[in-house]
């Protein structure tokens, strides 16, 4: 449940109250200060002289109606309901209906012929929003923002001048799309105008007025769903009956939460799995690879043990530390496993799936229809088109557990989380091991004093790292293998890993026949819905942040968006994030770092604590690495985190939870901390934040005060 979307409804509720408040007091003051007969007499004055010269007040009307809308000034609205007021329903109804198509249509056309570049300049989210949304949906689109207007009208009017919609489609689109708002504001004035007394204004004709117009967007916007739905998928024939309530394909992370939430709520759930249960991240990913993290680390410490006051020495045995890491995939697995999740109700379905229709997958030669279907298909290795790069047998993070004997020389191809974790656990376990990274830093996406940090920790590993240089290709002659790099060089290894990100798994599954493919790419709105609304896709396939607490909680969002969204949906909620590179220091981070926030302008301070100050990181001699907090100037809100530090994964979790829950580094401050203990950390960060920002003043009183009672 998004706890922030929990907090603001008693704020909507609050809203609605207060507004009730504000026409109870309108009335009041109405009813003491405005001379509501006169005002009736003078209306009933002009409609006297519109009655008798209709078409001269018709044409005055229409005529400035089209200048303010052609123009793009302000005032449409009061327009249109001086129009409801003046000449009725029907009759206002109709003047405002072809004088703002007349309008906009001007406005259009001015804008395709003399504002291109300014508009351009001056709005280009907007332009590319909307040719965005012309590209793909041509007049629905246009229809969609005159009926539900999330971007205001006069916006659109422009926008759309640089697009190559042609102008009659343009007119009569708009005009089918404002008629429903049209009539509900030429109404409200028709109202308005009728009030013969202040005690009028809260009488039941005007209050159901002025509530169809606040119910307009609501209507327009589920009208707008509803014929999109049926639009998209009117090609096909929508089975009678269902199979099952739900169809997962994929049993990796978000495929398994999915299929585990749709089963706790008692649907009838099918997951399809081609390979092995549990993924990429029981399989080939988090849990292999932390365990082998864990082997290099104990082999790191083996070999000085001195400092710890110990002596002996611990010898790394390759193919002993690949059978503890099968051993441990073997532990994990029952979690992940068919016989569980049939246990839980849900049907286990081996094969490959096809998406066959809107509702149907077909498994080696059996159908199964669902009335929702989540794709959760995951994401494969990337492996670049470097020439020469398949003769030398590349591994990936899925292929190397394949490995029984240790590469004596070893060349990482990508500089990123993957391949900085696999590079120091391999230098550890005792491969000359080399990293190569086309950007100029490791970990491009993290703050440089970070990436600094984690070259530091490699080298002292003995790991050599090359980055700004990118690989031009790679060549073999018997059992040698070269790496040939742009700048000239040449680097000898015996195994190369590939370790330059992943690319949703998309392909083979039917998805380019449906049209839910945009360049390769799946297409998925906030809702995580494709674009077929019986579809929607949680994880990795979706391409946005690939982790597998990610993956989780993206399949919340689609389990319950799948189930339950005709009633109810959830925009999917990820904006708290946290992620963790798990080297030696870990290298940890929560909402923004300090270039992200350099780069959008954000203004912010840093509050920065040395783990080499706290005494649990010193009693376990690992007290290299940092906290770094960016705040709101002046404020105890949290912008983001950066920690470096061996248990940074973990620390991490509190300044997460405080983000979620909107609370300070003052709450964080205030919570007491066992002693002595990691998370010790966030406390004594919070304090150097309360220090830097105590008020100058209260020291001063204090400090007098204590003086004046010493005597």
């Amino acid at each position: 449940m998004d706890h922030a979307k929990t907090l603001r409804r008693p704020t909507r509720m609050l809203g609605a109250i207060l507004f009730l408040v504000m026409v109870i007091a309108l009335a009041v003051l109405v009813s003491g200060h405005l001379n509501v007969a006169e005002m009736a007499n003078r209306l009933a004055a002009a409609r006297g002289w519109i009655s008798a010269h209709f078409g001269l007040a018709a044409l005055i009307f229409a005529a400035v109606y089209v200048a303010v809308t052609g123009l793009s000034l302000p005032g449409a609205t009061a327009l249109t309901l001086i129009g409801g007021s003046l000449f009725g329903l029907w009759a206002g109804t109709l003047l405002v209906s072809f004088a703002s198509v007349i309008g906009a249509t001007t406005g259009m056309i001015m804008a395709r012929y003399f504002l291109r570049d300014a508009i351009e300049r001056r709005f280009p989210d907007v332009v590319a929003k909307v040719n965005r949304g012309i590209a793909a949906d041509g007049a629905r689109y246009l229809f969609a923002l005159r009926l539900v207007p999330v971007i205001p009208f006069f916006l659109v009017n422009l926008a759309m001048g640089l697009t190559r919609m042609p102008v009659r489609t343009f007119a009569w689109v708009s005009q089918l799309g404002m008629l429903p708002g049209t009539i509900a504001y030429v109404n409200a004035g028709r109202q308005l105008a009728s009030i013969e007394s202040a005690s009028d204004i809260l009488s039941p004709r005007i209050l159901l007025a002025f509530a169809a117009l606040a119910a307009l967007p609501f209507a327009a916007k589920a009208a707008n769903a509803w014929w999109s739905r049926r639009n998209s998928l009117r090609t096909w024939r929508r089975p009678r009956r269902f199979d099952y309530n739900l169809i997962v394909i994929g049993a990796g992370a978000a495929g398994l939460v999915t299929a585990y939430i749709a089963a706790a709520a008692r649907a009838r759930v099918a997951l399809i799995e081609e390979g092995r249960m549990g993924g990429d991240c029981l399989n080939t990913g988090c849990v292999p690879s932390k365990a082998l993290i864990r082997s290099a680390k104990l082999a790191k410490e083996g070999m000085h043990p001195e400092r710890l006051g110990l002596n002996g020495r611990l010898e790394p045995d390759f193919a002993a530390i690949m059978g503890r890491i099968d051993k441990v995939i073997a532990r994990v697995a029952p979690h992940d496993s068919a016989e569980r999740y049939r246990e839980l109700g849900v049907d286990v379905v081996r094969g490959n799936a096809r998406l066959v229709d809107p509702w149907t997958v077909e498994v080696e030669g059996r159908r199964l229809s669902g009335r929702r279907i989540v794709l959760a298909t995951g994401a494969d290795p990337a492996v670049p088109p470097i020439p020469g790069l398949a003769d030398v047998e590349p591994l990936t993070s899925e292929t190397l557990w394949n490995l029984t004997e240790r590469p004596a020389r070893l060349l990482v191809l990508g500089g990123g989380a993957i391949g900085c974790e696999l590079a120091q656990s391999f230098a550890r376990l005792g491969s000359e091991t080399t990293v190569v990274e086309a950007l100029p830093r490791l970990i491009a996406r993290e703050d440089e004093d970070s990436s600094e940090m984690m070259r530091a920790a490699l080298a002292s590993d003995g790991v050599t790292i090359i980055t700004g240089v990118a690989v031009n290709a790679f060549s073999r002659d018997g059992q040698s293998r070269q790496a040939h790099l742009a700048d000239g060089r040449a680097l000898r290894f015996d195994r190369v890993i590939v370790a330059v990100g992943r690319r949703p798994r998309t392909c083979g599954f039917g998805l380019e026949e449906l049209g839910l493919l945009e360049d390769g790419r799946l297409v998925v709105d906030d809702r995580l819905r494709t674009r077929l609304p019986t579809i929607y896709a949680a994880g990795d396939v979706i391409g946005r942040l690939q982790f597998t607490h990610a993956a989780g909680q993206y399949a919340w969002f689609a389990a319950m968006n799948a189930l339950f969204g005709d009633f109810k949906s959830w925009k999917a909620d990820t904006k708290v994030f946290p992620a963790v590179i798990y080297t030696d220091p870990e290298i940890a981070r929560v909402g923004l770092s300090e270039t992200e926030a350099r780069e959008r302008g954000i203004a912010y301070e840093i509050t920065r604590y040395d783990l080499a100050e706290l005494d649990r990181a010193i009693a376990d001699d690992a007290n290299e690495g940092f906290i770094k907090v960016l705040t709101a100037p002046g404020k105890d809100r949290i912008l983001g985190v950066a920690i470096v530090g061996a248990r940074a994964g973990d620390m991490l979790g509190e300044f997460t939870l405080a983000m979620r829950h909107g609370l300070g580094l003052n709450a964080i401050l205030r919570t007491i901390h066992p002693y002595p203990g990691w998370m010790e950390a966030a406390r004594a960060t919070a304090g150097e934040w309360r220090r830097a920002h105590a008020p100058t003043w209260a020291l001063v009183f204090s400090a007098r005060t204590l003086q004046w009672l010493r005597g």
